[in-house]
């Protein structure tokens, strides 16, 4: 037997934005973190998850609970059971962001108990990931969106960049002919609806975005319309990609998705589709169905996993979450030449909360 996971807890801190923020669907002005820490073996691991404050008293009086006293080695049975007590609650959702966290957190501690960093444990297919710099948000003015955009490819951090449409529409073709004018020829461009559009509009949009060589349209309509999204595929011009899969909680979405043929790049978000393991459970299924996979915001909760999992493609460098990471944690990834790489000295995920820091945000 391995070491007993001897203690579970979760906090929650709120991160006001630099500006205010809106996609396609929604505006914020702040991003909550959830983080849980467990403790067994003599070390301590840690994950999060980016959800509501709410699910700290979920976690920390209805599942923690479950996994308290089991074998910090055998997470797959971890994992089963935490699925299992949020039956008759709902598996998808804020319970899903919570096994995210959990799991996350159990993988780092099972890694540093046994000295390793968690790529070379899970085993890695890759020693870095690429990434696309990822913001553009619809209430940014032309020059923020320029220079936001400009920035990540002039200074080589990204490969592709992705913005924000949908909130208006008519302005759509003109950002967009900004964002491509500011980073340039010859660098990706994305665009993410967020299901904002109806199905002829994001078809029609599709032809103009076109002509800015955009290769990329990220949920041009609701991830839950799966006709939709296989018309819009089918249907899309030469060269561009449609793209969901973010709020995925679980592996039968994943699965439905693939066989619907709705996507040509199927993306999955660590904090949200129950973690390392469920991960690792869409990038298996993405490669059954020949599909590559996109991770979904959160890098540095994603870096490890990401160069384990087969089929990757690359991983969102989203402008909230890498910023909150910088702030609240020591070993968050740097990007180099268009990729981000763990730190192989480093145990687990290589994170450090750093506690002093983070105090002011504390729920």
């Amino acid at each position: 037997m391995g070491p007993t996971l001897d203690r579970l807890s979760a906090s929650a801190y709120v991160v006001p934005t630099d500006g205010p923020e809106a996609d396609g669907t929604l505006s914020w002005d702040s991003t909550t973190l959830v983080l849980v820490e467990v403790e067994g073996g003599g070390h301590r691991g840690i994950g999060f998850t980016y959800a509501d404050a709410s699910i700290v008293a979920l976690i920390n009086q209805k599942l923690a609970g479950v996994v308290q006293g089991g074998d910090v080695f055998d997470i797959p049975a971890l994992w089963s059971a935490l699925v299992g007590q949020v039956r008759n609650l709902g598996w998808r959702g804020l319970c899903a962001n919570a096994i995210s966290a959990i799991d996350c957190a159990l993988w780092d501690l099972k890694a540093r108990i046994l000295g390793q960093p968690l790529a070379r444990l899970l085993g890695m297919h890759r020693p870095a990931v690429p990434i696309y710099g990822s913001g553009g948000f619809t209430s940014y003015d032309g020059g923020r969106l320029r220079d936001q955009l400009a920035g990540w490819v002039e200074d080589d951090a990204c490969l592709w960049v992705k913005m924000k449409v949908g909130s208006d529409p008519s302005t759509d073709p003109r950002r967009v002919a900004e964002a491509r004018e500011a980073i340039g020829e010859g660098r990706g461009l994305f665009v993410d609806g967020n299901g904002a559009y109806a199905r002829k509009q994001a078809l029609a949009l599709a032809e103009t975005f076109r002509e800015r060589d955009v290769s990329w349209f990220e949920e041009p309509v609701s991830s839950d319309d799966l006709e939709g999204l296989r018309l819009l595929r089918d249907r899309m011009p030469a060269g561009m990609e449609v793209a969901a899969g973010e709020y995925g909680y679980e592996p039968f979405y994943f699965r439905r998705l693939l066989q619907a043929g709705a996507v040509d790049v199927l993306q999955a978000d660590v904090t949200r589709c129950c973690g390392v393991t469920g991960f690792l459970k869409a990038a298996v299924l993405a490669e059954a169905h020949s599909v590559p996979l996109s991770g979904h915001t959160a890098p540095a909760m994603h870096l490890h996993a990401a160069c384990a999992a087969p089929g990757l493609r690359h991983l969102e460098w989203f402008h909230d979450h890498v910023r909150i990471e910088a702030l609240l944690f020591d070993g968050a990834p740097v990007p180099r030449q268009g990729m981000i790489a763990p730190d192989l000295g480093r145990p687990g995920h290589g994170l450090t909360f750093k506690a002093a820091d983070a105090a002011r945000f504390a729920v």
